[in-house]
């Protein structure tokens, strides 16, 4: 009843946070960020704690999988795009990991942060399963890689289209390529939103940031070390 209970309660405020986003555009109604302040918030009001809600995380968990394979259709459809820019994007994404890692392993370096937050942070920019699996070899804490990659994605996801409006920054391939490579899946939903170039662009620079991190961090990391 609990797990049922968990589902519908996460459904609805979701629901919710988008049609506030909607109404009340600002980075602090970004549905992913206001949802999950809701959600906790209610769990906590009713004494519901996370091992009771686990099953249905689970439950929902499962599904991004077939969720991400169709982010594959509109990566297909605008495959004609993502071909004449290739070249441009491949030197954005290279960049962009490379930055996006090294920033993160200088800054934590800077504050004299611990080892363990230090790589956690180098993998903040992968989707979850990629960055799990490099933190297994890495030995890193997973939970907190876990943590440091749901926050980076839910601040891409809210500040990420502000700033780049910022920048005046409006060419579909170019936003959808910064979020995707920088927010990986959360990132991506944002651009999904925007058009399907974004969404296709974002789906495309996730994947392709996840390989590139996968081969550049065990090569970075003794170099900021």
């Amino acid at each position: 009843m609990i797990t049922l209970f968990s589902i519908l309660l996460t459904l609805l405020i979701y629901r919710l946070t988008i049609f506030l986003a909607g109404k009340y555009p600002t980075p602090l109604t970004s549905p992913v960020f206001l949802s999950t302040i809701l959600i906790i918030a209610i769990l906590l009001g009713l004494h519901i704690s996370y091992d009771d809600y686990t099953p249905a995380k689970n439950i929902m968990t499962f599904l991004l999988g077939p969720a991400t394979v169709a982010l594959a259709v509109p990566i297909y459809k605008n495959w004609h795009l993502l071909s004449k820019y290739f070249g441009a994007a491949l030197i954005g994404l290279i960049a962009g990991t490379v930055l996006t890692i090294g920033s993160a392993l200088l800054f934590a370096k800077a504050f004299h942060f611990s080892r363990t937050i230090l790589l956690a942070l180098s993998i903040k920019s992968v989707t979850v399963p990629v960055a799990t699996e490099i933190g297994k070899i890495l030995k890193v804490n997973l939970p907190l890689i876990v943590a440091f990659v749901i926050i980076t994605g839910m601040i891409g996801a809210m500040f990420g289209p502000k700033l780049l409006n910022l920048f005046k920054i409006d060419h579909p391939f170019a936003r959808g390529l910064s979020i995707g490579t920088i927010a990986h899946g959360i990132g991506t939903a944002e651009a999904v939103k925007e058009g399907e170039i974004q969404g296709a662009v974002a789906g495309a620079a996730m994947g392709i940031a996840a390989i590139l991190t996968s081969c550049i961090l065990p090569y970075l990391i003794p170099v900021i070390l």
